[in-house]
């Protein structure tokens, strides 16, 4: 199994192209989060990947830092924010456990499509919730392996070998829930569009 970056870096240009797989899911969980945004709003992105999702928010809040562990991605969404002329948006390559951030810095903090793919999952939502302000929101979109069919959860490590696939943590929804209760959260929003995926909006 490749390790995570050089996944990532690998994988990027043809990320970049992948179209979204559900436009009306997508667009729903992006109209369910800029509701809670406000104006004066600061938000952190992780894991935010060529930067779409931060773009399309950045008019909603008054600024955004979108990390991702790979430079090649965020080589990508940093033209994207140039060519879109989107100027409150700062892209930063690391870690939430390797980036120097101060704590209760964010109004909102958005993990979208990342929690599955961090070996410890329990250490990143307890990170959010230092770098949330009280009363900030933790909005994050998983999907859920541990509830996936049999089939899909014997071909991944097949796929991690020969490095078609990376790292994916096999937590069910329970166990996700569990986990930010656990950190000190309080689930304000939740949302299955189908058996293997959630979105949550949790409360500081």
């Amino acid at each position: 199994m490749k390790a995570s970056k050089e996944f990532w870096d690998k994988s990027a240009r043809r990320y970049a192209k992948s179209p979204v797989r559900d436009e009306a899911t997508y667009q729903k969980k992006l109209a369910i989060t800029q509701g809670y945004f406000r104006p004066h709003w600061s938000v952190l992105e992780f894991g935010c990947g060529t930067g779409s999702t931060a773009l399309v928010h950045a008019p909603h809040v008054k600024d955004i830092l979108a990390t991702d562990i790979s430079g090649k991605m965020l080589d990508i969404a940093t033209q994207k924010a140039r060519d879109a002329g989107v100027e409150n948006v700062r892209f930063q390559q690391g870690t939430l456990e390797s980036l120097a951030l101060e704590a209760e810095s964010f109004n909102a903090v958005l993990g979208l499509n990342i929690l599955h793919l961090l070996e410890d999952a329990e250490a990143a939502i307890s990170r959010a919730y230092g770098l949330l302000k009280p009363g900030g929101i933790f909005v994050s979109s998983t999907a859920l392996v541990g509830e996936l069919m049999l089939l899909w959860r014997l071909l991944i490590p097949a796929m991690q070998r020969v490095g078609l696939a990376p790292f994916v943590n096999r937590f069910t929804r329970q166990a996700l829930v569990l986990m930010l209760i656990n950190a000190g959260f309080s689930i304000e929003y939740e949302w299955q569009p189908d058996k293997a995926s959630v979105f949550l909006v949790a409360r500081k």
